[in-house]
């Protein structure tokens, strides 16, 4: 079996995961990624690339899919995928406002993220009776109460690898046990086990399985591999816990 490499170096081959579980992982298209690559790149043409994409990811075992609001098409592709995958929990991540709520919501979306706490849409129909996660994001212990206590079931905190990363999410939640954390941004496919064995509910990674020389390259076989090694490293943080 051949094992995909960029820059010379070999990454880890697929690995067999275990059946029926959930590793807390929550992998995001980010389209800024390209910006270094093809500016002529079309609307289709980089809609095509966010499905081949994700695709990829959901081949190598990953079973949340977050995909940013600034992706060509993000609807679209949220609403075929949400078709070719039923059984997977797919998001619209970047959310600012009401409008885009509804569409990622009638797109399909199970869960919202926002970099910040956007109250329109923490009020949104749909999101206190538990049909769709909106998960705001926050920095500041202030922040990350106020979200908590305005009705979010799960805050994102963010930038987390500028504030500290593990040791952040670790003095969080001596404060706050009872709230649930997802860390978002920086996060490497080795730290994965530190941030869930420290507290974090879950961890978003971007470039880490979207890596931007396999993506500049549509090198899907690379990202595959990436999500396969990453769902892994949570599924032993996880039997160790």
């Amino acid at each position: 079996m051949e094992i995909g490499s960029l820059k010379g170096k070999a990454l880890p081959p697929p690995c067999l995961l275990p059946q029926n579980t959930a590793p807390p992982l929550r992998p995001r298209i980010n389209f800024s990624q390209l910006s270094h690559a093809d500016h002529t790149l079309t609307r289709i043409q980089t809609s095509e690339l966010a499905m081949e994409a994700a695709r990829a990811a959901l081949s190598g075992g990953i079973t949340v899919l977050e995909i940013v609001r600034s992706t060509p098409g993000v609807f679209e592709v949220l609403k075929q995928l949400v078709n070719d995958y039923p059984t997977t929990v797919l998001g619209v991540g970047t959310v600012l406002n009401i409008e885009d709520a509804r569409k990622a919501v009638g797109a399909g979306a199970k869960f919202l993220m926002s970099p910040a706490i956007v109250k329109d849409v923490i009020d949104m129909d749909g999101f206190q009776n538990g049909e769709v996660l909106y998960i705001p994001g926050a920095m500041t212990p202030t922040e990350i109460l106020s979200a908590h206590d305005s009705g979010a079931k799960i805050v994102k905190v963010y930038p987390v690898s500028v504030l500290g990363g593990v040791q952040y999410i670790s003095a969080l939640k001596k404060p706050f046990p009872h709230i649930s954390m997802v860390a978002s941004q920086g996060i490497t496919i080795d730290s994965v086990g530190e941030y869930i064995a420290n507290g974090a509910s879950s961890v978003v990674l971007s470039d880490a399985i979207f890596d931007k020389e396999a993506m500049a390259q549509n090198n899907f076989i690379v990202i595959r591999q990436l999500a396969h090694f990453a769902t892994l490293q949570a599924s032993q943080v996880l039997e160790m816990l």
